[in-house]
């Protein structure tokens, strides 16, 4: 699993973002996304996809999902966080993001 995060200046400068995995399993902020059933070299287009968080169509590329999530960042944010790398491969839990 390849995880992009796409930062953005929420309206609500108290938002944060939580993202648990468990196979191709994600939690973010509590909404559930199911990514197993999607085949390789398929693509689930943003209007299958429900919720705020998942900002881009999810590819199935190499056996390796790619997902790009919205990333609420404040202005105090650091170079990490406003130009986070893409998280490769998390392990199973909540996923470390930027600070």
């Amino acid at each position: 699993m390849i995880i992009k995060l796409s930062p953005y200046s929420p309206l609500d400068p108290s938002a944060t973002l939580e993202i648990k995995k468990r196979s191709d399993v994600l939690t973010i902020n509590g909404e559930r996304y199911d990514f197993r059933p999607l085949p390789e070299g398929a693509t689930l287009p943003m209007e299958a996809i429900s919720g705020t968080w998942i900002s881009q169509p999810v590819r199935r590329v190499d056996g390796e999902l790619i997902i790009t999530i919205r990333f609420p960042v404040g202005p105090e944010a650091t170079a990490a966080a406003l130009y986070p790398a893409d998280i490769i491969n998390p392990p199973d839990g909540n996923v470390r993001l930027p600070q």
